[in-house]
């Protein structure tokens, strides 16, 4: 992904069919003599002129908008050309190509080619650049893919917040208060023999106290951002009629889930992704969980199970209708066990009893009472899943982010606590506080790219879309 960094790319900047308008974009050093061949004329900086694209002949694949954005003030850093065409496949696969081949016919004046080494951009290699020319730093560009992948407004306006640097800002806040400690902690270090009690005189515990609460601070919005960014898997489990496909059509409000009165209609997972309060909550309906002979109907059961393995929630519906018949109860039980069982306990099972409208008031359960065919219940069930998601009210400080981040965050909640401990003991063991402030900047650091492999820059940009 690094390699051939210095090579001038092109790509299709908007996504595949027809549209009013499609992108062709182009980054490199000294794009002047590809201008040329393909405007036919120069372009003033940064201004949007109207202009045919010719070419090789002379003659206008089309007509359009080219912008020119010369380093290295671009967002790659480099020098950027923009030309925006009609939005067809044809057309803009024509522009393309006519770029490519323009950047290796010879310059007339010099005989060298245009664009010497012009060729296809890479996922993400857009960004990537931006990223190595000091355009943006990593969170921002990961805050880039999350904008174009948010599923729910609240995601997108999260991603762009941090896109804008808002993250990236409190990460550098951080970094600079551990600077500023470890600075302390070193000198005390350096010259042991002074009477001048640096730490004490500094309050560098009271510096570290700080330190870690802001960490914590951050933490708090940036788990709330991953979740804006991941959202949760809820799967529906119980025995077959309980009103599970009926619960999901609910929820989703859409008939999405065959529903019947015949057990074991739904054979297989049936999954749709909801928005609670901006937050995506991937609901999946599963074949009811029972004894059966259908081989068919035995490979649903199995995938029901699988699907419970991997849930972020569990919704374990009853029916009250139900609720006293001996056979039935039996049978919600061993369903229980095997649920403890089958995953970790830190996953939220919920029991939600559904019918409530062919019951009376004496027959509810204790717990939650719904019905799937009213929708009685069904706002307080919503809630429940967000408080399972360990969702908190929205704000303005949330931003979006990922698990890389959040191990990351993690590990610097981790080596301030250790450096905390070694900072309290009543002859503090400096060279351990030190190292443990170090290794949490360096984990502070691997959020916005300033201590990261290249392994990890090619595995996060090659996840992009091509033209980004």
């Amino acid at each position: 992904m690094l390699a051939g960094r210095l090579d001038p790319i092109a790509a299709i900047a908007t996504a595949s069919g027809r549209g009013a308008v499609g992108i062709v974009r182009i980054s490199g050093k000294g794009l002047a003599s590809l201008i040329a061949a393909i405007c036919g004329r120069s372009l003033t900086a940064r201004e949007a002129t109207y202009t045919p694209f010719l070419d090789q002949t002379g003659l206008a694949i089309d007509r359009g908008l080219a912008i020119y954005f010369p380093a290295p003030h671009s967002f790659t850093g480099e020098d950027v050309l923009e030309l925006q065409a009609h939005g067809g496949a044809v057309v803009l696969q024509l522009l393309l190509a006519r770029c490519l081949q323009a950047g290796a016919e010879l310059d007339p004046l010099t005989q060298m080619p245009r664009l010497a080494g012009l060729r296809l951009a890479l996922p993400g290699e857009f960004s990537e650049r931006a990223f190595l020319n000091n355009k943006i730093d990593l969170a921002q560009a990961e805050a880039i893919a999350d904008l174009i992948d948010a599923s729910t407004e609240a995601a997108a306006r999260s991603a762009s917040r941090s896109m804008s640097g808002a993250f990236s800002k409190e990460i550098h806040t951080l970094r600079d208060a551990l600077i500023h400690l470890r600075m302390l902690v070193e000198a005390t270090l350096d010259f042991p023999e002074e009477e001048v009690d640096f730490l004490r005189q500094a309050d560098a515990q009271g510096q570290l106290s700080k330190i870690q609460q802001s960490v914590q601070s951050v933490l708090l919005r940036a788990r709330q951002g991953a979740l804006l960014r991941e959202g949760i898997k809820v799967v529906i489990v119980g025995q077959p009629n309980v009103g599970k496909s009926s619960l999901l059509n609910a929820l989703a409000q859409a008939e999405l889930a065959i529903v019947t009165p015949i057990a074991g209609t739904t054979r297989d997972k049936v999954q749709q992704t909801i928005q609670i309060e901006g937050v995506p909550v991937h609901v999946i309906d599963t074949a009811g969980l029972r004894h059966s002979e259908d081989e068919i109907e035995k490979i649903g059961i199995a995938h029901s199970w699988e699907a419970v393995r991997t849930a972020d929630a569990v919704l374990f519906l009853h029916d009250l209708t139900r609720q006293n018949a001996m056979n039935y109860r039996a049978d919600d039980e061993e369903i229980a066990k095997t649920i403890v069982l089958c995953m970790p306990a830190t996953v939220p099972v919920i029991d939600v009893w559904n019918k409530l409208d062919a019951v009376s008031l004496k027959e509810q359960a204790a717990g939650l009472n719904i019905s799937a065919i009213t929708g009685a219940g069904l706002p307080v069930l919503r809630q429940q899943l967000l408080q399972a998601a360990g969702w908190q009210a929205a704000s303005e400080g949330v931003f979006i982010a990922r698990e890389r981040q959040l191990q990351a965050l993690h590990r610097v909640v981790g080596h301030l606590l250790s450096a905390s401990e070694h900072l309290a003991v009543k002859t503090p063991a400096l060279d351990l506080v030190a190292e443990e402030l170090r290794l949490a900047q360096n984990a502070l650091n691997a959020i916005t790219g300033e201590f990261t492999s290249d392994d990890l820059l090619g595995e996060i940009f090659s996840k992009f879309c091509i033209g980004k």
